[in-house]
C-alpha cells in the first residue's frame, strides 16, 4: 500500500474525510507554491470544519421534517404589494430566535404563511438552531397517541383532551421560539377552547409578547395550478 493511501485510510479512520477529500488538491496548491506550511494546515482544516458544517445543517434540516426546502430568499415579495415585507425581513435576522420570542403569522389561505414560516426554520438551521415543522393535525395526533383527527390551527375547535395536551406543550417551551401560522387573528382563538381558563394560560404564553404578523394579499395557488389542455391562459 502506498505512502498516499496509508494517509487517506488514516484520515478517513479519524473521519477527517473533509481532509481526505481536499488533500490532493491542497497538496497541488503547496506544490505549486501558492501555500506556505502553515497555510496548508490551515486549509486542511478549514476543509475539515466545513464539511462537518455542511454535514451538520443537512442533519438539523432533515430532523426539522419540512414540508418543502423553503427559504426568505425565494419568497416573492413583490406579488403582494401589502405583505408586510420589512417586518418578515427583520425576522429572517433570527433576533427573536435569539431572545425566545415567538411569531404568529395569521391572514387567508395562500398568501406564503407557511412558506414564511419554514423559511425562518430553515434560516435558524443554518444559524446552528434545531427547529421541527408540524401541522396541528400531526402535532395533536402525535400527543394523543395517535387518535385525532385532522384540523388547522385556529379554524376548528379543540377538545378537551386536545386543549390539555396543547397546554402541556405550550408551557413546557414557555420562553423557547415557537412559529404559529393560522388562518384567524389571535383574538379569534379563545372561543375555540372548551376551558376559558385553560384557553388563558395558554394564549397567555402564546400571544403576549408574540409577533403578530398579519399576511394579506392574493392567493399565490392559483398561479402554481397546472394549466389545462388546450388552454391559452
Amino acid at each position: 500500500m502506498s505512502r498516499a493511501h496509508q494517509l487517506d485510510d488514516a484520515l478517513r479512520t479519524l473521519r477527517l474525510s473533509g481532509i481526505a477529500d481536499t488533500l490532493d488538491a491542497r497538496l497541488a496548491q503547496a506544490r505549486a507554491g501558492e501555500l506556505g506550511h502553515l497555510e496548508f494546515l490551515h486549509a486542511l482544516l478549514v476543509d475539515e470544519i466545513e464539511r462537518r458544517d455542511a454535514a451538520a445543517l443537512e442533519r438539523r434540516i432533515r430532523a426539522a421534517r419540512f414540508e418543502t426546502a423553503a427559504t426568505i430568499e425565494e419568497f416573492d415579495f413583490s406579488f403582494n404589494p401589502k405583505m408586510p415585507t420589512a417586518a418578515i425581513r427583520d425576522l429572517a435576522t433570527l433576533r427573536f430566535v435569539d431572545i425566545g420570542e415567538s411569531v404568529i403569522l395569521h391572514g387567508p389561505v395562500g398568501v406564503g404563511k407557511t412558506h414564511i414560516a419554514q423559511a425562518l426554520g430553515h434560516a435558524a438551521c443554518r444559524r446552528g438552531y434545531t427547529c421541527a415543522f408540524t401541522k396541528t393535525s400531526r402535532l395533536l395526533a402525535d400527543l394523543a397517541g395517535g387518535h385525532a383527527d385532522r384540523m388547522t390551527f385556529a379554524m376548528r375547535d379543540f377538545t378537551v383532551a386536545q386543549a390539555d395536551d396543547l397546554y402541556e406543550l405550550v408551557t413546557e417551551r414557555h420562553r423557547r421560539s415557537v412559529v404559529i401560522t393560522a388562518n384567524r387573528a389571535a383574538a379569534d382563538w379563545y372561543p375555540l377552547f372548551p376551558n376559558p381558563v385553560v384557553a388563558e394560560s395558554i394564549l397567555d404564553r402564546l400571544v403576549n409578547g408574540a409577533h403578530h404578523i398579519a399576511m394579506t394579499g392574493r392567493s399565490y395557488r392559483p398561479n402554481r395550478r397546472p394549466q389545462r389542455a388546450g388552454s391559452d391562459t
